[in-house]
């Protein structure tokens, strides 16, 4: 087993110090619960929409008036919605649309969010001032209010959910990041660095910016949670996946019609939403825990 995680630790070019915190880092989070109950869930969900067009039995946009609002069977186990379509086939293909949404928005978020507050937490003074009042202005609307407004300027795609959700996480990730950098930006090794000579951009992005990943990380695997349940609301408004798609927040909004009836349409794309909100929790929890000084410096 040691010569295994030896074998993994020089493919990743890990050595001396840089291994054992790899290694402190592994033994951390597997005796975390959440975090192992978290990356399980998550990584359910990730291959289910890998795999989804294998696992889907039946095609997502075909109907079949005979089979409308059928209950949950051996053939269709989630049931049929009211055009007949098999609910469980539209369930695993829209954990695609989900992860699409939750990763790429989060994705920009962090890229966009990181750099301006390792900027701003770094440089201090006016640049600080401007680039957090524009962040706290951001944040002064609610996120999924701030998504709508930006849809309705950008249209109802995909695509636009995506950008609208990255818009609105960015001061989050700003935020954090931002606190980090200020606590970064007094310790020894930026004032070797400044010793050093190296400029300031060399400084912040290459010294301080990889120091500040562990808070980083924690605000984005949570806000990926967010942004799926943004994407189920918007879908639900009619502002972010256009039917055919088989988006879970368009299907509740068709199955809160039928909750009487077939309370099937309306049940499992919920609970595939909870599932995939509680995953990404978890193992956002999870990180925090384990990243966490304090709880190192504890141990």
């Amino acid at each position: 087993m040691a010569a295994e995680q030896r074998s993994v630790a020089d493919r990743l070019g890990l050595t001396g110090p840089k291994r054992e915190r790899a290694a402190r880092f592994a033994r951390k989070f597997r005796s975390n619960t959440k975090a192992m109950v978290g990356l399980s869930l998550v990584l359910l969900l990730v291959l289910v929409a890998v795999f989804a067009p294998i696992i889907a039995p039946y095609p997502v946009a075909e109907t079949s008036i005979e089979d409308r609002t059928e209950a949950p069977s051996l053939e269709h186990p989630f049931g049929t919605d009211d055009l007949g379509r098999d609910i469980f086939s539209r369930v695993v293909m829209g954990s695609r649309i989900s992860l699409y949404v939750g990763f790429g928005a989060i994705s920009g978020a962090l890229v966009v969010g990181a750099v301006i507050g390792v900027v701003a937490g770094y440089s201090g003074g006016i640049v600080d001032e401007i680039l957090m009042r524009v962040m706290d202005a951001a944040m002064a609307f609610p996120p999924v209010l701030l998504a709508l407004t930006l849809l309705v300027v950008l249209g109802p795609e995909l695509s636009n959910v995506v950008i609208a959700l990255a818009f609105v996480y960015t001061p989050y990730i700003a935020r954090v990041t931002r606190s980090a950098a200020l606590a970064e930006r007094s310790e020894a090794y930026v004032e070797a660095a400044v010793a050093r000579g190296e400029g300031n951009s060399r400084i912040v992005f290459s010294e301080v910016l990889p120091n500040c990943m562990a808070p980083i990380l924690v605000q984005g695997s949570l806000n990926v949670s967010f942004a799926i349940l943004a994407e189920a609301s918007l879908s639900f408004l009619g502002l972010g996946a256009q039917p055919p798609r088989p988006s879970w927040g368009l299907m509740i909004n068709t199955g809160r019609g039928f909750m009487e009836t077939a309370p099937w349409m309306l049940l499992f794309p919920a609970l595939a939403i909870g599932i995939a909100v509680v995953g990404f929790n978890m193992l956002g929890d999870g990180l925090r825990d384990v990243l966490d000084p304090k709880v190192e410096a504890i141990e």
